[in-house]
């Protein structure tokens, strides 16, 4: 099958501002979440395959308890990643489609699954998902958020380095149409360089929307089984044991 592999403008040629928009520090507590649900696993979980690393900021903060294998399809994102991760082993490829020929104890794709805008794209990376776990290991996927939990939202952030690089940037996420599987992430970037030269970006984001039974019924048909827990901050975690 032929995917779209557009990329928006934040895993292209904004990719080096990604640190200034969501700081690593900010997955700290998160990350310690995730880490926590692969001991739900019936084998010990040494090495983890992350799907959709992006810059690498969950990975910083599980690389020193399990052994990471990051793939992305954004060249400029592994390239971001491999600075703060330079111990983990980087791989250009597609969550849809990306076979490495191996084994792991434990699969994540983070909010990366987000661009899944249909259901055969979802379907084809919990496959990959699959296929990369070995038996009695664990998958976890950790989308933004379901249809059943979806609300429309506004939020701003952005910080400063000590160069005196800053971003600012707001974040409007909304429904156009309720009846099909995607939802609107627009953002608008205030990227100040070393000069203090401000340029102001909009990069839209299409993103998907599933109910929690497409998540759960996708999970088993690819053999996995299926489950979900919440996360601190109300987010429904979707977890796949496989078994066989």
């Amino acid at each position: 099958m032929s995917w779209d592999v557009s990329l928006p403008r934040m895993y292209r040629d904004l990719a080096g501002w990604f640190p200034l928009i969501t700081p690593v520090e900010e997955y700290r507590e998160e990350s310690a979440f995730i880490a926590s649900l692969f001991t739900r696993a019936d084998i010990p979980v040494i090495e983890i395959l992350e799907l959709g690393s992006g810059g690498g900021h969950v990975a910083r903060h599980l690389r020193d308890r399990f052994a990471m294998t990051l793939v992305d399809l954004s060249p400029d994102m592994l390239e971001m990643s491999l600075r703060i991760n330079p111990e983990c082993e980087h791989i250009q490829g597609d969550m849809r489609d990306v076979r490495l020929g191996r084994q792991y104890d434990g699969v994540l794709i983070h909010d990366a699954i987000m661009y899944m805008t249909t259901e055969p794209e979802l379907r084809a990376a919990m496959e990959t998902a699959h296929t990369h776990c070995r038996r009695g290991g664990m998958v976890v996927i950790a989308p933004d958020f379901t249809r059943e939990l979806f609300e429309p939202s506004t939020s701003h952030e952005g910080v400063d380095d000590p160069s005196g690089r800053g971003v600012r940037f707001l974040e409007w996420v909304w429904d156009p149409d309720e009846s099909d599987s995607t939802v609107r992430a627009e953002y608008v970037y205030a990227l100040r360089d070393e000069s203090g030269d401000v340029e102001v970006v909009h990069d839209p984001h299409e993103v998907g929307i599933f109910p929690r039974d497409t998540w759960l019924g996708l999970l088993e048909s690819v053999g996995l089984e299926p489950d979900s827990v919440m996360d601190p901050d109300g987010r429904e975690i979707f977890l796949g044991s496989r078994r066989r």
